[in-house]
C-alpha cells in the first residue's frame, strides 16, 4: 500500500480538495508554490499511462475544475500540469499555478507552509471549484 492509498483511506491526514469514486485530490505537503495539488488515482498503479484509457480520460475531466479553481485562486498565467511519479509509485499528477516554465522545476526548494496556510489554501480552492 502506497502513502497515497493511505491518504485516500484516511489513515494519513490530508488537505482534501476533491474526491469521487475513482480519484482523490489534495494539497501537496511539500509544495513548489502555494496551490500545488496532487490528483491521485484510487487504483494503485505505478505509472499514469498504465491506467486504462477511459480511466485516464476521466482523470483529466476530474482535474479540470480543480485546474480552473487554481487559476481563479492564484495570480498565475495558467495551471501547469506535471507527471513525474518517481517518488511515489502510484499514478498521479501535479497541478500548480505557474507563470513560466521554470515554475514546474521540481528540483527547486519546496515551500514550508504552516497548518493555517494549508487550511487557507484548501478553503480557497474548494470555494472556487465549479
Amino acid at each position: 500500500m502506497t502513502i497515497f492509498s493511505k491518504i485516500i483511506a484516511g489513515e494519513i491526514p490530508s488537505y482534501k480538495i476533491a474526491e469521487n469514486d475513482h480519484f482523490f485530490a489534495f494539497l501537496d505537503i511539500f509544495p513548489l508554490v502555494k496551490g500545488h495539488v496532487l490528483v491521485v488515482s484510487k487504483i494503485e498503479v505505478d505509472k499514469l499511462f498504465d491506467l486504462p484509457g477511459d480511466y485516464l480520460n476521466n482523470l483529466m475531466l476530474f482535474a479540470q475544475p480543480i485546474a480552473k479553481a487554481i487559476e481563479k485562486s492564484f495570480d498565475c498565467k495558467r495551471c501547469g500540469i506535471s507527471v513525474i511519479g518517481l517518488e511515489v509509485p502510484h499514478a498521479h499528477m501535479h497541478l500548480l499555478p505557474i507563470n513560466n516554465a521554470d515554475d514546474l522545476n521540481f528540483t527547486k526548494d519546496k515551500q514550508n507552509l504552516t497548518t493555517d496556510e494549508f487550511k487557507e489554501i484548501q478553503q480557497l480552492l474548494i470555494s472556487n471549484l465549479n
